[in-house]
């Protein structure tokens, strides 16, 4: 039976992508935070999952935990999830989001040459490290000039990704951009606004405060980047790979279908502005040339962004209501 190992597994892509991999009969392993959340909530979705205590940011439990499972495929997913908490915490957010997916790198490495195992190991890149970008839209080959600590980290084990690939492991990369579902935690501003949007409707909340409603974004539906993972992860060759929608839409157009889906017209009369909640800096719009994952791992996303805002809204109005 083939082994998977997946690094931030209690997160929205982790359990997604842990569900597919049972589905297909694969042993799965997790990594997961000791007094982490969404433990719980992972074993009952998933109770064959075999999950071990650890943090990115020990490099020697990460070596032992690689040589133990050994796995087949790695998808090091792990890491601070939030570039807001990113800039609360940078210098965790470098050692866990960046020396951790070099340390994920160095184990797969490691096993490989010890045991002579084609080892794949995937990293979860993200769109925002290309920070102000020079083009419009990004692919594989527009410079990396990240303007967060959370795109920075990134950036950081994006690079050593080309590193490791060089030295022969079968290294991947995917550069995900946003990508959002109902188990996206409710700090995170998409679900803040469909959740919201779903109180607003049966009235147990008055209104919604955003930062800035001027924010683009290219947002496309979790599981869609989960299978665009997977193969990429199984393609014969390691490549780096955007995974984008190639659309982009404000955080005004996120918030104007959840509240028209929920029933709620004339969205900005509920919705303030508050200044506390802007970044210091944030990236400028981003929007994703996914041509290249599309050409060569047949990959399309199959949910649109109207589509993934209704059933976002859909899932906390029943969580709501229940």
């Amino acid at each position: 039976m083939p082994t998977a190992l997946i690094t931030g597994i209690t997160g929205q892509d982790g359990g997604y992508l842990a569900e597919r991999l049972l589905d297909e009969d694969w042993q799965v392993h997790g990594l997961v935070h000791a007094g982490g959340g969404h433990v719980d909530e992972l074993r009952r979705r998933t109770p064959s999952v075999e999950l071990h205590e650890g943090d990115l940011a020990d490099a020697a439990a990460i070596f032992e935990l690689v040589d133990a499972v050994a796995p087949d495929e790695i998808y090091n997913l792990g890491g601070i999830s939030s570039v807001a908490l990113s800039w609360e915490h940078p210098l965790l957010t470098a050692e866990v989001s960046g020396l951790g997916g070099g340390a994920v790198l160095e184990a797969g490495w490691q096993l490989k040459q010890r045991g002579g195992l084609e080892v794949r190991v995937l990293q979860a890149s993200s769109a925002e490290m290309f920070g102000m970008p020079v083009q419009s839209p990004q692919s594989e080959t527009t410079p990396i000039a990240p303007v967060s600590p959370y795109g920075a980290a990134k950036a950081f084990a994006h690079h050593l990704v080309g590193v490791y690939r060089a030295r022969g492991l079968h290294a991947v990369s995917c550069i995900l951009y946003n990508h959002e579902s109902p188990r996206r935690p409710p700090q995170f501003v998409t679900r803040k606004i469909t959740r919201s949007a779903a109180l607003i409707a049966l009235g147990r909340q008055d209104s919604l405060e955003l930062g800035s409603l001027d924010v683009r974004r290219d947002w496309g539906w979790a599981p869609d980047y989960v299978d665009a993972m997977v193969r990429a992860i199984r393609y014969p060759d390691p490549h780096d790979f955007v995974i984008a929608t190639g659309e982009s839409h404000s955080v005004a157009d996120f918030v104007e279908v959840a509240f028209m889906h929920a029933g709620l017209r004339g969205w900005r009369h509920y919705v303030s502005l508050d200044e506390s909640l802007i970044r210091p800096v944030d990236a400028a719009e981003l929007v994703g040339d996914s041509r290249k994952a599309r050409r060569m791992l047949g990959w399309r996303p199959a949910v649109n962004f109207e589509d993934m805002v209704r059933r976002m809204v859909d899932s906390d109005l029943r969580a709501v209501s229940s």
